[in-house]
């Protein structure tokens, strides 16, 4: 007889401590699940976060594997911190030094250039990043010495703050003049408040690099500088207050009952609307036919029996064909 805790499905939300990869992450649910006795249980990632990154990692588990695709397009939040004065290789503390400058920008420049940053802008990934030049990997390309030039993207930077809303001063325009910056605008004898570093919080668009925006800034700045921390705080729907820690990933292990833990599958779902379902509809769903004559308006629904998921659907013109279906134990039978 199986006594084995059925396979569950839905999400764990890991606040991923700087020197674990994402991999290994997984990797860590996967043994935790087999070692508190579940059945074996697909598990994946919503979004890489770089070994020496921490915060929010979202785990899919069972059917929530389905939506990770989804989760790699979405919008993340980050704080990370600027230091100045020096570049590296990897453009974060895991490099080597590649310049200095002797130059420290007021901190009044810093918070009046970031809207030169805020909007759709173009960015070159850096040379150690994944992105693939001629079928290599570009950081495989750096590592052996080659000499790594990446293409331009676009990507978006929906929003680009200081913590505590620093305000620049109003006569500081984008010349960065040496005059400003300073802390009151109207004492031309106030001293300059410099920045050997920076924190700063940014809301981006899938396939932004911190490291390079963090570069571009500091260039922008008439100076250098490198990622020395770095924290997700929200991808897609998640946030880290939702986020537990490795040793409480580690209690699951233990016996610890996993759904104080798990959110639903839905949860990764909260940008879609409901569309309720009959269980006649959410069997045929279930089968991948389309479903003729509904009234509601065109877009991408998450088609629901009750409170379970049964499939995304795309309804265009009163008629919803299947994207993605959800095999749930307890949808219409």
């Amino acid at each position: 007889m199986d006594t084995k805790k059925p396979a569950p499905h839905g999400w764990l939300i890991l606040d991923k401590p700087r020197g674990l990869g994402s991999t290994q992450a997984v990797a860590a649910v996967k043994r935790n699940l087999r070692t508190g006795g579940y059945a074996k249980t697909k598990v994946g990632h919503g979004g890489t976060l770089d070994p020496l990154a921490e915060g929010v990692l979202p785990i899919a588990l069972g059917e929530a594997t389905k939506l990770a695709g989804r989760m790699l397009d979405a919008s993340k939040i980050y704080e990370f911190t600027i230091q100045f004065g020096e570049e590296t290789d990897t453009l974060d503390t895991e490099g080597e030094v590649t310049s200095r400058s002797d130059h420290f920008p007021p901190r009044a420049a810093v918070a009046a250039v970031l809207d030169h940053f805020t909007g759709e802008i173009e960015q070159y990934p850096p040379a150690y990043s994944a992105v693939k030049i001629d079928g290599k990997r570009a950081y495989d390309r750096a590592r052996a010495g080659e000499e790594v030039q990446t293409k331009p993207r676009q990507v978006t930077i929906h929003s680009l703050e200081m913590p505590g809303d620093y305000e620049a001063p109003r006569e500081l325009d984008s010349s960065f003049a040496t005059t400003a910056g300073r802390p009151d605008p109207y004492d031309p004898a106030a001293p300059l408040e410099l920045a050997d570093s920076v924190t700063l919080v940014a809301h981006v668009s899938k396939g932004t690099y911190i490291r390079s925006l963090a570069r571009d800034i500091a260039h922008a700045l008439g100076t250098l500088g490198h990622v020395t921390y770095l924290r997700r705080v929200k991808a897609g729907p998640f946030r880290e207050d939702q986020a537990i820690s490795l040793d409480k990933l580690d209690e699951i292990g233990k016996g610890a009952p996993l759904q104080d833990l798990l959110l639903p599958l839905g949860a990764g779902l909260d940008d879609i609307p409901a569309l309720q379902l009959d269980p006649d509809s959410a069997q045929a769903a279930r089968q991948g036919r389309v479903l003729s004559g509904m009234p509601q308006s065109d877009g991408l629904y998450c088609a629901m029996l009750g409170n379970v998921p049964v499939a995304l659907m795309e309804l265009d013109a009163g008629t919803a064909k299947v994207v993605r279906g959800f095999n749930l134990p307890d949808v219409a039978e």
